[in-house]
């Protein structure tokens, strides 16, 4: 290419071009998706030993990432270079292993040559492949086509698309297995002890609930007095109280929705008409993890935090647990 077509490009054009050639061979990958995906899902989900991801070249450092991903969410897995098997590293796995071997050719010698050895062991074989009909498809106990139009590389050499599109699925299996076996929050702070959501995870609610200037009415207030303190919260909730400060209720957005829709919300109408009673509350001394799992498992996004004689001491929202957006640790 000349200077002068270099400067005439449209590279902003150019690159949007690469990623639809990419999305193109995404798209070609789930449109096949069969059968053999729920096969190979089962398979791993009752693999007894470790997932094996084996590959060569840039199959291989796709390879070492699935089994990164599959180690810290809950499917043990280790990555196993094909050369280095061949010269004694397949003395590691054992028959209640799987394998997933990735080849986009399935014709790469070096990943083929182990698989009698992998038969030989017992270990059953997951291709990821390009072509059903190769060496190593015809190899495998399941065979999952990735196949791709044509890869982004203008020469047609750089594995680029078939390389996001095994990438892809395999994150798709992983996360498939993140559901199978109901992988939570608590299981991730296991594998991730020293990650910043590990550590937020490991934290009490009392180092992350609000204390100051949370929105909090008497149980005796009429509607109008809890909804303003609602709108003034930011919390999309206002706590209930009664005289002795024990929570009673909480009054949400939605709760007051709810009400007009029903014709019971008045201004003047006591707030008890309307809050929701006993709601789900949480003790300080309880972890960030403990606390997800509560909100997520009841799709709320508020919970009022109490001591032992259930007293009001603070409020916190999921996105203080998550640390997203503009939340700080409160002071």
């Amino acid at each position: 290419m000349t200077d002068d077509q270099i400067h005439q490009t449209d590279w902003l054009q150019r690159g949007r071009d690469v990623l639809d050639i990419e999305a193109e061979g995404i798209r070609a990958v789930r449109d096949r998706l069969g059968p053999s995906f729920e096969s190979a899902l089962a398979l791993l989900a009752g693999c007894r030993g470790r997932v094996v991801v084996t590959g060569l070249g840039k199959s291989g450092l796709v390879g070492r990432k699935l089994a990164a991903t599959f180690s810290s969410t809950g499917s043990p897995a280790f990555f196993l270079h094909p050369v280095e098997g061949a010269h004694g590293d397949m003395g590691s796995l054992k028959a209640d292993d799987v394998v997933i071997a990735i080849s986009n050719s399935g014709e790469t010698d070096e990943l083929n040559a182990i698989l009698p050895s992998l038969r030989a062991i017992g270990t059953p074989i997951i291709a990821l492949t390009g072509r059903a009909d190769s060496s190593l498809g015809r190899g495998a106990d399941i065979v999952l086509d990735c196949g791709v139009p044509r890869e982004a590389c203008p020469l047609g050499l750089a594995p680029t698309a078939s390389t996001t599109a095994v990438l892809a699925l395999g994150d798709a299996l992983a996360v498939c297995l993140i559901d199978w076996k109901s992988f939570t929050e608590n299981d991730f702070l296991r594998y991730h002890p020293g990650g910043s959501l590990g550590q937020r995870l490991r934290l009490r609610v009392a180092e992350l609930m609000h204390t100051e200037g949370i929105p909090v009415v008497n149980e005796e207030a009429v509607c109008e007095e809890a909804v303003l303190a609602l709108d003034k919260g930011g919390f999309g909730a206002v706590a209930l109280t009664d005289g002795g400060g024990r929570l009673t209720g909480i009054l949400t957005d939605g709760d007051v929705r709810r009400a007009v829709l029903r014709g019971t919300y008045g201004p003047r109408v006591g707030v008890t008409h309307i809050m929701t009673r006993n709601p789900r509350f949480a003790r300080q001394t309880q972890s960030v993890a403990e606390l997800i799992d509560i909100m997520e498992q009841k799709a709320i996004t508020v919970l009022p935090i109490t001591d032992d004689d259930h007293r009001l001491v603070g409020l916190v929202h999921l996105h203080d647990l998550l640390g997203k957006g503009g939340v700080t640790f409160a002071g």
